[in-house]
């Protein structure tokens, strides 16, 4: 697939997470942000939360903002004003911009000149995607990850057993929503190809959320028990045993999926007590869940990590112990496909790797773009000459960067190999 331009109204993490995937992927990612309000700092709101980063003399690319959004450019646009909704589409016809995204409430999408049945017949090849926290049947509902992971029950089956509800410890819905763009985003450029036509693609967040609950959702209609569908603390609901279990230095959590592991796991010296005629089947462990527990418990804590590691990989029994982040990049399945960034200091970040390797992807991405950085520079890609330029920022239409503290545009990748 040829590389392809989209531009981004985009702020937080959904959008910027999805966009970021089509950088990776050697693609031209504008990110447009809103011109000063007067009313607190300028643009996203997530350029200034996390740490401070050396070098940095903006102070605008703080350590949250960083990963989402390195390898774009960014302009900043005042759509409230009709100058720049005529910009926007100038924009989009000069650029050949492919796809436009935006992640504002659907309530807004027509004020700000976005609404898709505007940009879609002013550009009928064009695929517009948004995110939102329900759909633009729901205008006006804020799309929070944590308010989402409320109301679509990911906190009722998150925590132990008897404890409150909790927060996954990643934001999975703003993730969820991100990857569905992307995913749709390229169904759209091939359905393109086939008519010539783009589309308007919708994402719910609430609605990706759900397609997630397949393990509990489908069970209230076949009458399950209510500890099927809550909380089940680090247990599976229906394997067994699979759980954390301590070891006299740390943790272990291993995974039985079927009755033949747990004859394996038994057959092992060490674990041999756990093992009785009732727990030969799932079913019958299920009955002496709480006691498998504290049997399995009884034997893991005497025994280090390592041993009993190396007793579970004999038995070809899945199992781990439990990483904490910094060890995690350097598992040697992952160290080698981290992606990176340079910060203006000149030290290197590593970062999450791709999702799945791509022949031609980048791994190594430019530092994200200082708020209005490439403003100037993407108007006059656009045919606007200099004047233009400072007349539409003098009149608010528009921000610029300080031409003194303004980086050159972001390089342009090689196309990756088709």
């Amino acid at each position: 697939m040829k590389p392809r331009t989209v531009l981004s109204l985009e702020q937080a993490l959904s959008l910027p997470y999805a966009t970021l995937r089509f950088a990776q992927l050697g693609w031209r990612v504008i990110r447009i942000e809103a011109t000063p309000s007067g009313e607190g700092l300028s643009g996203d709101p997530n350029r200034y939360i996390g740490s401070r980063l050396a070098g940095d003399a903006a102070a605008d690319r703080r350590s949250y903002f960083v990963a989402p959004n390195v390898g774009k450019q960014a302009v900043a646009l005042n759509l409230k004003d009709p100058r720049a909704q005529a910009l926007l589409s100038r924009l989009i016809d000069e650029l050949g911009v492919d796809v436009f995204c935006c992640n504002t409430v659907p309530s807004r999408y027509a004020a700000l000149g976005i609404d898709p049945e505007t940009l879609c017949a002013r550009h009928p090849a064009l695929i517009w995607a948004g995110i939102s926290a329900m759909g633009p049947a729901h205008p006006k509902a804020p799309g929070y990850d944590p308010v989402i992971q409320a109301m679509a029950g990911y906190m009722e089956v998150t925590g132990e057993r008897d404890g409150p509800p909790m927060l996954t410890g990643i934001p999975v819905v703003d993730l969820k929503a991100g990857d569905e763009l992307y995913a749709n985003v390229m169904r759209a450029l091939l359905e393109r190809a086939e008519t010539g036509r783009g589309q308007a693609i919708h994402v719910s967040m609430l609605q990706a959320a759900a397609s997630w609950l397949i393990t509990v959702l489908p069970l209230v209609d076949f009458g399950c028990r209510p500890d099927e569908i809550t909380r089940a603390g680090n247990e599976h609901r229906k394997f067994i045993p699979t759980n954390v279990y301590p070891a006299r230095d740390g943790y272990v959590y291993l995974a039985i999926g079927s009755d033949v592991q747990w004859r394996r796991l038994t057959a092992l010296p060490r674990f041999a007590p756990v093992a009785n005629a009732v727990r030969l089947t799932n079913e019958g462990r299920h009955a002496e869940r709480e006691a498998i527990h504290r049997d399995m418990a009884a034997v893991t804590a005497r025994a280090t990590v390592d041993e009993l590691l190396a007793d579970l990989a004999a038995a070809t029994i899945p199992a781990t112990r439990i990483h904490d982040i910094p060890r995690v990049r350097e598992l040697p399945a992952l160290a080698d496909k981290l992606t990176r960034t340079t910060l203006p200091d000149g030290r290197e970040v590593r970062m999450q790797p791709l999702a799945v390797d791509v022949d031609g992807a980048r791994t190594t991405l430019p530092f994200p773009p200082r708020y209005g950085e490439h403003t100037r520079h993407v108007l006059a890609e656009a045919g606007l000459d200099a004047g233009e330029i400072d007349a539409l920022a003098a009149d608010g239409v528009v921000a610029v960067a300080d031409a003194a503290t303004a980086a050159p545009p972001a390089p342009r990748a090689p196309p990756p190999a088709a």
